[in-house]
């Protein structure tokens, strides 16, 4: 182990990592600074502890910061031993994991903990769509600091002492209650983490996690052996698909589901399950939100919000990175309908239809409810395989609205308006607007009930596993 005493740092490495299988890397180094007498002061491993071990079997990096030392502050040789850990992960392709508790920029190294810091960014930066990068803030994380987790693909936070914050919040013109550097604050209004917990939990989630992300984006270690039915039935499931974190733990083997972002933007599931053993990336609108007794609680409406968009986006984006198929469960009327919403909505449906559209990896959606006008296109963009469950809709509009508009003339002169109203939504329906409708046109490739939709798309995705698809020569896109 570490020069460094049983700290919180060295613990939290041996509660993460397989028993006994941390190696430890640079445990002799210290500061090198002898400005403010840095020197003279101890900092045993410089304040972090680096190395590498196992989760399940599997080869992960680590470095843990101890705030015993200096206050956890990141200096020059501090960020020296991380980029080390990093530069081994890139060669031999395996996830970094960093558990963090730092006070920031160490002063008394200024410029050089100033440039430490701008090759921390580049090691992550070169690293992401490479290797899995995950963090877990579990004291202060402050500064320049705070934009280390931003840089990762998956950030845990500890809910009762953690702190989050590139400026302190009384630090914040005009701020007297709002708690900005809270893990409720940045896992519900900022969105940079994704679940919140106690240590232990947090650490017990991570091993989860990194059970079911490949090790690299080449090489695919994320299949576990099925052992579930792959022709199972979900006799219940189109009663609960308005909460989809309920319907996955239905499809999914063995009701396996992690869902990331999972406080913030809670109209739309982002989440990763498993069919037939292989890891598969979900995203699904959110009408209804059951609490852990089974009772409704918060209600959204059947439509895309900003939010919700840019953080689909971002994990079709890291799915299609790592190989990882997507499966979206569409159920999208159209644009939430805010002023708000109109300062941010067309740039994020923009990103999330060029998510999909970029995404080379299997792509299978299921319409589970409605489908209407552009705003499920956002949701079904370049979708290799399209089903549809028999009640949904699919079209410019719901059949209702489109009625009263092309009828409204004849539906003023009506006596009985209501039941006119009636017979043309119903045409309307079944001519333009009903998944059959939308099947002869080739735009829904097969009707399924939807208990059959966890053997579907396992069927689909296994059809699929050997895809291939050529994009222009370009150097990257511009949305």
């Amino acid at each position: 182990m570490s020069t460094t005493s049983q700290t919180s740092a060295s613990q939290r490495v041996a509660a993460l990592l397989d028993d006994s299988s941390f190696v430890e890397i640079g445990g002799l180094v210290t500061a090198r600074s002898t400005d403010f007498n840095l020197k003279a002061k101890d900092t045993p491993a410089d304040g972090v502890l680096t190395g590498y071990g196992t989760i399940n079997g599997s080869l992960v990096y680590v470095y843990s910061q101890d705030a015993a030392v200096l206050g956890g502050s990141l200096g020059e040789m501090h960020a020296k031993k991380i980029e080390k850990i990093y530069s081994l992960a890139m060669k031999v392709g395996a996830p970094v994991i960093g558990l963090i508790d730092c006070a920031g920029l160490r002063l008394e190294e200024a410029t050089d903990a100033l440039n430490a810091f701008g090759k921390l960014y580049a090691c992550q930066a070169n690293a992401s769509g490479v290797i899995p990068q995950i963090t877990a803030i579990f004291g202060t994380c402050g500064g320049g600091m705070a934009v280390v987790p931003a840089l990762t693909d998956f950030t845990f936070m500890e809910s009762a002492k953690a702190k989050l914050f590139v400026n302190s919040p009384n630090a914040l013109d005009g701020n007297k209650t709002e708690n900005t550097a809270t893990a409720a604050f940045q896992s519900e209004e900022a969105g940079l983490v994704d679940s919140t917990g106690s240590e232990t939990e947090i650490l017990a989630e991570i091993r989860t996690l990194v059970s079911v992300l490949p090790a690299n984006n080449e090489d695919d270690l994320s299949y576990d052996e099925c052992t579930d039915d792959l022709n199972r039935v979900c006799d219940s499931l189109e009663a609960c698909v308005g909460d989809p974190a309920i319907a996955l733990s239905m499809i999914s083997d063995n009701g396996f589901v992690f869902e990331a972002k999972k406080a913030y933007a809670k109209d739309m599931v982002t989440a990763l399950i498993r069919l037939n053993g292989n890891t598969v990336g979900v995203v699904a609108n959110r009408t209804v939100l059951y609490d852990e007794e089974g009772n409704e609680g918060e209600k959204f409406d059947a439509v895309l919000s900003s939010r919700g968009a840019e953080k689909a986006a971002e994990f079709v984006e890291f799915c299609d990175a790592f190989s990882i198929p997507v499966l979206t469960l569409a159920n999208v009327k159209g644009y939430k309908a805010t002023i708000c919403e109109e300062k941010r909505i067309a740039k994020a449906a923009a990103k999330l239809i060029y998510a999909y559209a970029d995404a080379t990896v299997p792509k299978v959606t299921v319409v589970v409810g409605a489908a209407n006008g552009t705003a499920s296109l956002a949701m079904m963009q370049g979708a290799d395989q399209v089903y549809a469950w028999p009640s949904a809709s699919i079209g410019l509009m719901d059949a209702a609205s489109a009625a009263k508009i092309i009828y409204a003339d004849e539906i003023a002169a009506s006596d009985n308006k209501a039941a006119l109203i009636s017979e043309k939504t119903a045409a309307y329906a079944e001519l333009q607007s009903s998944a059959e409708a939308a099947a002869r046109r080739g735009y829904v490739d097969s009707i399924i009930a939807p208990e059959s939709t966890r053997k579907i798309a396992i069927a689909a995705f296994e059809m699929l596993f050997t895809k291939r698809e050529d994009r222009p020569a370009k150097k990257h896109g511009t949305v």
